[in-house]
Formats: C-alpha cells, structure tokens, sequence
C-alpha cells in the first residue's frame, strides 16, 4: 500500500453506490457495506450509464463506490475514468476477479483509490474501507508495485487528467473525425473544438492528435479488459 490517496472517504454516513451486473453479487456487497460502515443508503446499477444516471440524480455524492471493471457497456478502464469524472471526490474501490498486477496498477493510476479481488472475505473489505479512510490506496495481498511507472500506466494517469468534454473529443479523434465533424456531434464551435483538442495534446504531452490516438491505444483506452473467468 502506498501512504497517500487522492481522495478520502468521509467518516460520517451517506450513500454507497455499487456497480456490478451480476445480481447476487451486487447484493452481496450490498450487505457487506451495511454491516461494515453506517451508510445511509447503498444503491446498485447494474451498468456504467445506470451508475452515471444515479450520481446525476442525486443531491450529494455518495460516501464509496464499488465497481466491477467488466461492465456490458464498458471497454477497459474508460468505465472507471469515467465514474472519478462525474464524483472526482468519491473513494472508488474496483470489485474484480482480474488480480493481474498490470490491471491493479492502471486501475490506481486511473484514479482507484483501492482493489479489492471479488469474493474476498469480509474483513479484507473492512481493512480495504479503514485504509481508505485513512487516506492510503489499498492494494491486494501479493501485488507488487514496480519502482517506476511504465509507458501504460502513465498514458492512463494523463487520461485520467481530462474532462469529459475532453475525453469524448478523444474518442471522436480515434474515430477519425475531424474538428468540424467533431463540433458538429457535440453541437459546440469548431473553435471551442481546437482549443480543447490543443488542451487534451498538453495534457497527454503529445505533438499531435496522431500522437494522442496512440497515447490513448497505450492506455487500452478504446479496448476491453479480458473477460472474466
């Protein structure tokens, strides 16, 4: 475990969000959270536009959010990238049974503030919450954190900087669009599209958008995690 998170979980109550779409799972993390911390209400979605829906609904963020990487309506860690854009202040703890040292890696450095393998025992959630509290990122029993972030990690941790404006301007140039094409999708100036697709290359050091498309290719960005077993 590292000594600091980017975020740290209140310590009074409010809501959990849970995203997950197998339902007994979900209920079984549903329970967990109630007898582990005093939240008010735990809800569930069962894809990430559900999550979204939720988080935009509500008055206040939620207090935790766990979320399982494999979704029906997510590729690799742009579920999650997505999840810390719309509660940047929220813990997010990933739920998976992927345990490979490179997916816990990008996972923390798209913004997790822990993982924890599914069907872990209770108390290994307990220590994953108390450690969240108390401000360090939880990581598994055997993962093994390198001494320098390689060229993946750190195209995740740049993508995680963008906004979601940015972001769905990245996606549009992996798609090959250009800016009038891309500001008439988003209904915005091509003007406005320039000065974002100039903030995106800064923040992804990079020269160009060809650049750019294959910083977010490093990244798995545009591509599924393996599937589960």
């Amino acid at each position: 475990m590292t000594d600091t998170a980017p975020t740290v979980m209140p310590q009074s109550s409010g809501w959990a969000l849970v995203v997950d779409d197998h339902p007994l799972f979900c209920d079984a993390l549903e329970l967990t959270l109630k007898s582990l911390q005093n939240f008010s209400e735990v809800q569930t979605a069962d894809c990430l536009e559900a999550a979204l829906a939720k988080l935009d609904a509500s008055n206040s963020a939620p207090a935790l959010i766990l979320l399982d990487l494999n979704l029906p309506d997510v590729n690799g860690l742009d579920g999650l990238i997505r999840l810390k854009r719309s509660a940047s202040k929220t813990p997010i703890i990933i739920v998976s049974s992927m345990t490979d040292n490179n997916i816990i890696k990008g996972a923390i450095a798209a913004g997790s503030s822990g993982f924890v393998p599914k069907h872990s025992a209770r108390n290994v959630f307990r220590d994953a919450i108390e450690q969240i509290g108390a401000g360090n990122i939880y990581t598994p029993q055997g993962f093994v954190e390198g001494q320098e972030d390689d060229e993946e990690t750190l195209a995740i941790a740049r993508l995680s900087s963008l906004t979601n404006q940015q972001a769905r301007i990245l996606e549009l140039i992996c798609e090959g669009k250009l800016n009038k094409q891309i500001a008439y999708d988003l209904s915005i100036a091509e003007a406005t599209v320039k000065a974002h697709v100039t903030s995106i290359m800064r923040k992804l050091n990079v020269q160009s958008r060809t650049q750019a498309v294959l910083v977010a290719q490093e990244a798995k960005f545009s591509k599924p995690l393996p599937k589960e077993t």
